[in-house]
């Protein structure tokens, strides 16, 4: 017998109380249909629990037009997705629990471009893992909630049919990888160890904040230490999904080691290098400014007691 362990890509799943155990796959039937004329219609969206993936911000923040950075500010709120303190975001809610982007009766207001987690409901997206397998096969299970009615409704549709229909193919697609960096951390636990501080940084960064992430890649350092050819710059700077990709890529290499992006020659020499010289310079620019403070001090004081003189 297969020894088995459901990962959740996602990592924290919304209403996990009410996943039912058993995994199906994607030619597994179920009977559900949301519409507009549901009694439950947006029930859902006022309890809202949604973990965004890197795509789904990618979406979002374009279709409000905002930044990421504005968008992470404004729209979310955020969370820690294991005891290492690996940085999740979930969407905000006021305060009742509704999501923001509701639009009264008429529903998600941003309703093509709604997260991964909105596209699936009421199935969730699972990882299962074999025992000493490296490879995780996606899976499904179902969500039941006793204030849905899309259950009840007449209709049947395999859960293949339901992600096309729903559109999760494309974001599946992008955030795939991401899940993988997020599973194998999971998985291997203390063999890791905990990330340092600016490793956690720049997961965050790279996975959510991906505008300030295209500065950080853009940047003269970043330029003169790695080997990357021209037209990755030209690419990156203005194609968000290219420069998603490669933030996964970059993200291996800093959580794992995976030396995909080679560093030009004497890099981290270089680095330390100059951080030397400019912490030197600082060093030298504070001891002239006490200097200079004491200075100011005996003369005013020897002022004075000539003067009292």
């Amino acid at each position: 017998m297969n020894d088995t362990k459901p990962n959740s890509p996602f990592p924290d799943i919304p209403f996990h109380s009410a996943v039912l155990p058993e995994a199906m796959q994607a030619e597994t039937r179920i009977q559900f249909r949301c519409h507009k004329g549901i009694s439950c219609f947006n029930a859902c969206c006022r309890q809202a629990d949604i973990t965004l993936a890197p795509y789904d911000i990618l979406r979002l923040k374009r279709r409000l037009g905002l930044t990421s950075t504005e968008f992470i500010r404004k729209y979310t709120v955020p969370f820690q997705m294991d005891g290492d303190g690996m940085p999740g975001v979930k969407l905000r809610t006021d305060e009742t629990g509704t999501c923001l982007q509701l639009d009264g009766d008429n529903g998600c207001g941003v309703y093509s471009d709604r997260p991964t987690v909105c596209r699936y409901y009421p199935v969730a997206l699972l990882a299962l893992r074999e025992k000493d397998s490296p490879e995780a096969k996606e899976r499904y299970s179902l969500v039941k909630e006793a204030h849905c009615k899309g259950h009840e409704e007449p209709r049947e549709i395999s859960i293949a049919d339901y992600r096309t229909e729903q559109g999760c193919e494309e974001y599946d697609a992008r955030n795939r990888e991401w899940y993988r960096l997020v599973l194998k951390k999971k998985s291997a636990g203390p063999t890791v160890g905990r990330p340092p501080q600016a490793s956690l940084q720049l997961f965050f960064m790279a996975s959510y904040d991906i505008d300030t992430f295209r500065r950080f890649v853009l940047s003269e350092n970043f330029r003169t230490t790695y080997q990357l050819p021209a037209e990755f710059y030209a690419e990156v700077e203005q194609d968000d999904e290219a420069l998603l990709e490669f933030a996964f890529r970059f993200l291996r290499q800093v959580l794992f080691g995976e030396r995909t992006v080679q560093e030009v020659a004497d890099a981290w020499e270089r680095r330390v290098a100059q951080r030397k010289e400019v912490w030197d310079a600082r060093k030298q620019m504070e001891i002239e400014r006490r200097m200079a403070a004491d200075d100011q001090k005996y003369t005013e004081g020897g002022d004075g007691y000539c003067a009292d003189k």
